[in-house]
């Protein structure tokens, strides 16, 4: 049985989840460095793309051992796990679930034999064509339900030729958002789909490699930044060196829900910071949407940058109106309703001396289903405060994602059938404003023709049959 963190979860109100990213992975390639521990604190940097279970695969050069369970990284691992995990690479990976259910099974990295060893592997994204995939499979072949696994038995099957060479001939057919890490005995892989959906990126160690879903991860494990991966490139890396080639032509679309959500803010995306983009948005938001107030307020943590901006480009004083609490995190608790009751307030509580009286101005990353923000501004108003304005820094989220971000579906998307003004109303805001689709491609320095939008325009890079994806399309075959 796990044990509680003693924290208190994020999905509190289960009808109101905050957007998921599908996963955070890392790859290690460094001889006569304890790659077991380096992995750790990477996936440990990567905890926010995942909270679900964590896995690390380490390989001594003659086999690969895999340690994964449910879980936060720190809940998984401890000093004792890490010292049986020894090897010159390594993988790790920290999930949330996009494809499959949210089980010890569906964990990764993922172990599959071939004729001649093993093969680890792990993902950020989600395919859109696994059924399709998965029919190339024998009956029986996978036990788990996720295209990680599918992937991971596809890789394995020609086990007479070498790793690369099977990868370079699969992956031009494998449809949708992956960014990979995998590893033999011997031998470091990445991978990233010609759009470049999800990111992933190069890093050097005195003595090796890593890739890394953020450069977050490279900062704390001590490597430099070297490049991102590119859409189309496939790495290995072994005792030769690092070589890379190309699968497929890069038709770069990257997610632009990562500068608004996703990523850490001290991660570099395209050679900017996402602190600084997510400040420019604020400013944007400031211009497209003025109002006369007080205060200007983030809803912490994920609204705070962009309340900066905001604060900076409208003149009116920036304040911490809200205070959260410090261990806010992933429980196996499950609150009574009594607790429940309590909602947001086990997350955030006013500073009434500060909002009292006051007109503010709160910022937020995005809206999902409006419960969070609905209790917020009920919440303010209690704590005295005289106006709510409401300002999101992106725009309406009116459709799911099938790339790798958990979304609600389109009918529980409150954009999905309400107007800006009807939401307005439900929330119980004197005003709201969200940033334009324009205003947010800008303020990410980043072309429109090489970001996927789809969430907010509903134009999907690649196409998509909604009647053959979903979460749970394997585990609807059995």
């Amino acid at each position: 049985m796990l044990k509680g963190d003693g924290r208190l979860g994020h999905d509190l109100d289960p009808q109101d989840r905050a957007p998921q990213d599908a996963c955070g992975v890392f790859g290690v390639w460094a001889p006569g460095e304890d790659v077991s521990k380096l992995t750790y604190y990477g996936l440990y940097a990567l905890q926010h793309r995942g909270q679900e279970s964590a896995g690390i695969a380490v390989s001594e050069g003659s086999r690969i051992l895999v340690y994964k369970d449910m879980g936060l990284v720190a809940q998984v691992f401890d000093e004792s796990i890490l010292g049986t995990l020894r090897g010159h690479l390594a993988i790790g990976h920290c999930r949330y679930s996009t494809t499959g259910s949210s089980v010890w099974e569906n964990a990764q990295p993922t172990l599959s034999s071939t004729e001649v060893g093993g093969l680890a592997l792990a993902h950020n994204g989600n395919l859109i064509n696994t059924t399709e995939l998965s029919d190339r499979l024998a009956p029986g072949t996978i036990k788990a339900t996720t295209d990680t696994e599918v992937l991971t038995a596809l890789l394995a099957q020609d086990g007479s030729r070498p790793v690369e060479d099977a990868a370079a001939e699969l992956l031009p057919e494998v449809k949708g958002a992956y960014s990979l890490v995998w590893m033999n005995e011997t031998t470091l892989f990445a991978a990233r789909d010609p759009q470049g959906i999800r990111p992933l990126v190069l890093g050097r160690l005195e003595r090796g490699w890593v890739v890394a879903s953020e450069t977050a991860a490279l900062d704390i494990v001590g490597a430099s930044f070297i490049r991102e991966i590119e859409p189309g490139e496939l790495l290995t890396i072994d005792e030769r060196g690092l070589r890379s080639r190309r699968f497929a032509v890069p038709e770069p679309k990257g997610c632009l829900f990562e500068y608004v959500y996703l990523a850490r803010p001290d991660t570099t995306i395209a050679g900017r910071g996402v602190q600084s983009t997510r400040v420019e948005v604020g400013r944007v938001l400031a211009r497209e949407h003025p109002v006369d107030a007080d205060l200007v307020i983030p809803t912490p943590e994920s609204g705070t940058p962009a309340a900066i901006g905001y604060a900076e480009q409208s003149g009116i004083p920036y304040g911490q109106g809200l205070v959260k609490n410090s261990y806010v995190g992933r429980t196996f608790i499950q609150p009574s309703q009594t607790i429940r009751q309590l909602g947001i307030r086990l997350k955030l509580n006013p500073l009434r001396e500060v909002i009292e009286g006051k007109r503010l101005v709160v910022v937020d990353d995005s809206i999902v289903r409006g419960n969070t923000q609905r209790a917020i501004v009920k919440m303010l108003r209690e704590a005295g405060a005289t106006e709510v304005h409401v300002r999101i820094s992106s725009p309406p989220v009116a459709w799911p994602c099938f790339y790798g971000i958990d979304f609600a579906t389109r009918a529980e998307l409150i954009a999905g059938s309400l107007s800006v003004e009807e939401i307005r109303g439900s929330l119980g805001a004197d005003s709201l404003g969200y940033i334009s689709l324009e205003g947010l491609t800008r303020a990410t320095t980043i072309k429109a023709d090489r970001l996927c939008r789809a969430c907010f325009d509903g134009q999907y890079p690649i196409a998509i049959d909604q009647d053959r994806v979903g979460k749970y399309v394997l585990e609807a075959q059995r």
